[in-house]
């Protein structure tokens, strides 16, 4: 068939012609007057376009945009916005640099509004999330990701409770998105070989205020069908599938930045998906200055930045080498090392031919900087990957962490924000780097934030029971069945929430263990409690499914189903109306296996009060001023014990703190003690958990400084990459031959604090200098248990003279610390141009 397409946009009188422009922009998604304009303009192709402006304006009638062009009370509406709207990208912002270099941001998915579904959950959000705030800041930050035909499905939950999906597709004409074009008019392309295929995808731009967002596509007539289904779904599809998204995502990625003549400076890999970007930066360099693979290995390390998100070694993404092979197999060639070597890449042993290529792996030998996603999850993430450092102590393996923070503006309720804006100033909205702002809550009164909150409460059971009543509709419920939508839920009663990906460990069912105290509470006719749970299932993950309709099924069975309530396809629709409306947001993974978590800093920010397992960001931020805490952070071997301890645990905390907490009121009405509890969580989470806190600690320990070493190494035409490389290549033929002969101390079997102590130790250094190695003395309480160092203090030695084939180093230093002491020394390698000293395999104990 010969199809002739073309794009129909709609015709706007001029007076209108600002809100095309605010359409396609997401600085929408966190300033609601804005949202309003859309709402005002048409509320019923609003709600058809299942809130989406750009849609809005299409389907609006002529008409109806004719006469809104004549209203003056709607046009000085979309002047104020408008005008806010371009004062806020000329504004002033945190970062007052230079734009030349860019960080390019790598994600699988962002979810910044419910308009551009291409996200499935957390880490989704947290993307989202990272580009606005970049904006806000005013960063120099690009995202790359894919464009999903499908996106992630939507959930449907059949008579019986069951999870069924379904995968609308996107229509990208009518949502948020520019397909970028060349000077010639025509779509800017780039192509890249899968399996001895030629990929060709298009390029298309969200705005995101001040940043953009780049989306590669690959739903176009050059590709054979299979191929274009390489961007139909998030997440779809099996192993190979995957496998040819994330070669798309991470090489593609570079060579749409490069087409759109964007420099890719520095590059952040929010979880293993992109690594492959690591190896299409190696072979760029390769290819201009004709260096090594270790040279431009070294030319790219100190600018590589890698989040990992996954606590649990099954997380991470693992091929088979068969299929390595078949996408790799030219690799070695262009790379000019053996296959081996590059199979290594992807392995923790890298002579153990049984092994799988890791992404996770990858990503952490190509990167300098690496971070988990909480202090908790840093722990954990170093115990995880200890393996690639040999030799080195848990604490310096150079994982750190990040803690996960979200997007004020875009998760705070709208009546909330106005009572904070009121109180707390212009600076809140204009600065918002400065956090300390939120220590004006107390200047909120009582009555003004509760009544904020049960507004909030009353407008989530509204809307609760009108995704209730569709439900039963659609599943043919009868008329009966129907009309009780209309009573559940109270306004009144203590709403707990559950909202998250519906997998076993989160173990949404935790409070379903004892049926008869959880009924108890239920049913109580003084102090209700109700609870709303939402949340997917992955497609393949049949005891999550399980998991939906085991809630379900309760409900039913003691019929409570106007007090326990599932709602079907959560998204960021639901999760706003959740977050602000609860009272208390219940989280209960298994401890640690929840890396960060975000949805309950945002139930803190609206003053929704946590009640949660301590893991994640909750590990670090709880403190019994702003909520509860299931245990005190034990692990165990056995998960049913757990499930007995820590269910009993949250029924304890429910019947003896919390419930009566909430329903005791003054003679006012108020219940002053959980206000004051609201306050001290908004206070302290507004603060600690924002993610402009997280965007400042990204940009002070990873952005700046891989910026900084991209414009270093640069200079004379990365002769610093090529000295890096040559040094480690001297340092490997070596390493094995160094040898630390003895150490001699003054030390005697009892020391006074103030003595000072003598160390030396004799050392062949082989083929290296003394310049080449950084010698420390390792030194510290010892434990009686394991008899090991620690909590180590480190100093360098110094090179003191050579005795024959000998070098002396020598340090004094005096003792302060009492109890059981001791040292030894090491061995490390010293160059100026190391971001750190720890390369694997490359440390000597004594």
């Amino acid at each position: 068939m010969n199809l002739s397409t073309y794009t129909i946009k709609p015709k706007l009188p001029p007076a209108l012609k600002p809100l095309e422009e605010i359409a396609r922009n997401l600085w929408l998604s966190w300033n609601y007057d804005a949202v309003q304009l859309f709402i005002r303009l048409d509320f019923d192709s609003w709600l058809q376009s299942q809130q989406s402006p750009v849609r809005t304006l299409g389907m609006a009638s002529q008409e109806r945009l004719a006469q809104t062009a004549k209203d003056d009370s709607y046009l000085a509406a979309l002047k104020e916005v408008y005008d806010r709207f371009q004062q806020y990208k000329k504004g002033e912002t945190w970062y007052k640099g230079s734009h030349k270099d860019v960080v390019a941001y790598f994600s699988m998915e962002y979810g910044m509004d419910t308009s551009l579904p291409i996200y499935s959950g957390g880490l989704g959000i947290l993307s989202g999330d990272h580009m606005k705030t970049s904006s806000d800041m005013g960063l120099p930050l690009v995202g790359v990701g894919l464009l999903y035909r499908q996106g992630y499905f939507k959930q449907m939950l059949n008579a019986d409770g069951f999870q069924q999906e379904s995968y609308p597709e996107n229509d990208w004409y009518n949502m948020p998105v520019e397909r970028k074009t060349g000077r010639d008019g025509q779509p800017l392309k780039i192509s890249v070989e899968l399996a001895g295929s030629q990929v060709i995808a298009q390029i298309w731009e969200v705005k995101v205020g001040r940043s953009s967002l780049y989306l590669l596509d690959t739903n176009i007539e050059e590709n054979t069908p299979d191929i274009r289904n390489i961007t139909a779904a998030l997440y779809g599809g099996d192993k190979e599938a995957r496998m040819q998204q994330e070669i798309l995502l991470g090489i593609g990625g570079i060579r749409a930045l490069r087409a759109l003549g964007i420099n890719p400076a520095a590059t952040h890999m929010n979880e293993g998906h992109a690594a492959f970007l690591g190896l299409e930066r190696i072979r760029e360099i390769m290819t201009e200055k004709g260096f090594s693979f270790e040279e431009a290995r070294e030319a790219v390390w100190p600018t590589n930045i890698f989040t990992t998100h996954t606590p649990v070694p099954a997380g991470n993404e693992r091929f088979d080498i068969a299929m390595m092979e078949k996408y790799f197999r030219s690799w070695p060639q262009i790379l000019g090392i053996s296959w081996k070597d590059f199979i290594g890449l992807g392995r923790i042993h890298v002579n153990d031919e049984r092994e799988t290529f890791c992404l996770t792996v990858l990503a952490l030998k190509l990167a300098a900087y690496a971070n988990g996603v909480a202090k908790l999850h840093g722990e954990v993430s170093r115990e995880m990957w200890k393996e690639l450092w040999p030799g080195l102590p848990l604490n310096e393996i150079p994982i750190g962490h990040v803690t996960n923070g979200v997007h004020t503006r875009t998760w705070v309720s709208s009546g909330m924000l106005e009572l904070l804006d009121r109180y707390f100033g212009p600076h809140f909205e204009k600065k918002p780097t400065e956090l300390a702002i939120w220590e004006r809550m107390d200047r909120i009164s009582d009555e003004e934030l509760w009544r904020t909150h049960e507004r909030r409460r009353e407008r989530l059971v509204v809307f609760i029971r009108d995704r209730i009543r569709e439900q039963y509709r659609r599943t043919g419920a009868v008329e009966r069945r129907i009309r009780q939508a209309e009573d559940a839920l109270s306004p009144y009663a203590l709403t707990l929430c559950f909202a998250r990906r519906f997998a076993t460990y989160k173990r949404g069912n935790l409070l379903l263990r004892d049926p008869e105290r959880l009924l108890r509470l239920v049913k109580d006719h003084d102090r209700p409690v109700q609870l709303i749970f939402a949340g997917k299932a992955h497609p393949h993950d049949m005891p999550g499914k399980e998991l939906i309709r085991e809630i379900i099924h309760f409900a039913e069975k003691y019929d409570v189903t106007s007090r326990i309530v599932f709602v079907e396809n959560y998204d960021m629709s639901v999760a706003k109306y959740l977050t602000s409306g609860g009272d208390v947001w219940l989280n209960t993974p298994r401890r640690p296996m929840e890396a960060s978590g975000t949805s309950g800093m945002k139930a803190a920010m609206n003053g929704v009060l946590n009640c949660s397992v301590m893991d994640g960001w909750w590990d670090e931020a709880y403190d019994p001023d702003i909520g509860w805490a299931i245990g005190h952070g034990e692990q165990y071997q056995d998960e049913k014990l757990q499930d007995d301890v820590e269910s009993k645990a949250l029924y304890d905390l429910l019947e003896r703190d919390i419930v009566p907490m909430f329903y005791e009121r003054g003679r006012d009405g108020l219940p002053r003690e959980w206000i004051k509890m609201m306050k001290s969580c908004m206070k302290q989470i507004g603060q600690s958990m924002s993610c402009h806190r997280m965007l400042m600690d990204y940009s002070n320990q990873f952005y700046f400084p891989a910026l900084k070493n991209y414009r270093r190494l640069i200079k004379d035409d990365y002769a610093e990459a090529k000295s890096l490389a040559g040094y480690f290549d001297k340092l490997y033929q070596s390493w094995g031959d160094l040898k630390i002969f003895r150490l001699e101390s003054n030390a005697r079997p009892v020391m006074q604090r103030g003595d000072l102590l003598t160390v030396t130790a004799y050392i062949d250094l082989a083929q290296l200098s003394p310049d080449d190695v950084l010698v420390e003395l390792y030194h510290g309480k010892v434990s009686n248990q394991s008899n090991e160092i620690m909590d180590a203090h480190r100093s360098e030695m110094k090179w003191i003279k050579t005795e024959g084939a000998l070098n002396l180093y020598q340090i004094r230093f005096e003792c302060s610390d009492t109890g059981q002491q001791g040292h030894t020394v090491r061995i490390l390698p010293k160059h100026d141009a190391l971001v750190h000293p720890y390369r694997s395999g490359l440390v000597k104990w004594a």
